[in-house]
């Protein structure tokens, strides 16, 4: 049987593992003591804190859900739960999500301004938007772009959102028509009537848990921190173990000093320019309040969302208390946190915080072309490559799982 080697044991390596490993002999190197990478959790004071977002799952895709399903017992492990998110706006109005169908909420004269945004969308039918500020504008209308989408987006992307290619963001906007938002709002139509509007959530230890049941059955090494990865003939050298093919889950960014015996030079300089955004993820008690996602488009302050993860699961929470993460863009200083949280809304008590350099890859127009060619360059040695930060593309946790089963189709 054929050894394969997989870097990483987030949720791209532990769900490639189990496509391959009746196949393959497989081995999964893992450089934390436990595995998960972005959907970890941890436990703080007694309450779940996911280290990075809050990770749930749903998916569109029906192969997706039964190799997802064929791991768990749905009813006994987890819990359906309705999103309900919410836009605290600059002026204290709390609008439900998505705002473009609660125009009704806001006063007069911004209704009229909406109408007349409407009007000249429909106006202009058939226009291509090029980038992203562009596309908010003709999907939305000036009034709400500069309300909520301009200064939301801002905070995430740190960057002018006309910078922002649309191939980025493809299947993660929404795409409402003109006489969808219009209905909406006649008859107040709301979040759980629209797809992905409610998600399954682990009853215990949250995504942590999915990482956790995955792992089981597999020969993970943890604790791995692997620094080369060498061809020698026709064999991939890991750690001294010999191995027939790479499937790597990393970061791409480390692909140029790792690989040695087959040359991807001709790939740095591009790999070295892809740009990227972390995410400091505070960790708080807050007011107790009924949402799951908080958005915050108030300039007062950098956080851009509040994910009400204590909403999530009832063992997410310590007795008598609620919880969430409070996310900002990028690395922010304990002393900043604390001077923020006190401008943000629902009391934010800190608790914890941590850091993650890589969250959001960030694409322009050449990427895609160039991650496609060096894959190709690659496989000719047996060498492949899936995961948000392998593939430098912005996966949930079932985009993940699937562009895995897509990777594992052809090796199998």
């Amino acid at each position: 049987m054929k050894k394969i080697a997989i870097i990483g044991a987030g949720i791209s390596g532990l769900s490639t593992a189990h496509l391959l490993k009746d196949k393959y002999n497989v081995v999964v190197y893992e450089k934390e003591a436990t595995p998960g990478g972005l959907i970890r959790c941890k436990r703080v004071n007694g309450s779940l804190y996911h280290l990075c977002g809050g990770h749930v799952f749903n998916s569109k895709k029906q192969d997706v859900l039964d190799w997802f399903w064929n791991f768990f017992n749905r009813d006994e492990e987890f819990t359906k739960t309705d999103r309900n998110s919410v836009v605290f706006m600059a002026d204290g109005k709390h609008i439900p999500y998505p705002i473009e169908n609660h125009i009704y909420l806001f006063d007069n004269d911004t209704q009229k301004c909406f109408i007349n945004d409407l009007l000249t969308i429909s106006r202009n039918e058939g226009y291509k938007p090029s980038n992203f500020e562009e596309f908010l504008k003709f999907r939305f209308g000036e009034t709400l772009y500069s309300l909520y989408f301009k200064p939301y987006n801002e905070k995430v992307w740190r960057r002018s959102l006309a910078k922002v290619p649309l191939s980025w963001l493809e299947g993660k906007l929404p795409m409402p028509t003109v006489q969808e938002m219009i209905y909406n709002n006649i008859n107040q139509v709301k979040e759980k009537a629209f797809v992905h509007a409610t998600f399954w959530y682990e009853k215990q230890n949250g995504s942590q848990h999915i990482a956790n049941k995955l792992s089981e059955g597999l020969d993970i090494r943890y604790n791995s921190e692997i620094e080369c990865i060498e061809r020698i003939e026709d064999e991939w050298i890991v750690n001294g173990e010999k191995f027939d093919a790479i499937v790597f889950c990393g970061n791409i960014k480390q692909m140029p000093s790792m690989i040695k015996g087959v040359d991807i030079s001709q790939f740095a300089s591009k790999i070295d320019s892809l740009e990227y955004h972390g995410t400091t993820s505070v960790f708080c008690e807050i007011d107790s309040n009924p949402y799951s996602w908080v958005y915050l488009p108030d300039s007062k302050y950098d956080s851009h969302r509040i994910i009400c993860t204590g909403n999530f699961a009832a063992s997410n929470n310590a007795p008598g208390k609620m919880t969430a993460t409070v996310e900002f863009t990028d690395e922010i200083s304990k002393e900043e946190i604390l001077n923020q949280l006190k401008q943000i809304p629902m009391n934010p008590k800190y608790l914890d915080h941590h850091y993650n350099k890589y969250t959001y890859p960030i694409q322009d127009i050449n990427t895609r072309d160039m991650i496609s060619s060096l894959k190709a360059n690659l496989a000719k040695d047996n060498f492949y490559f899936t995961g948000r930060f392998a593939d430098w593309e912005y996966y949930n946790m079932d985009v993940a799982i699937n562009a895995a089963m897509d990777l594992c189709k052809k090796l199998l």
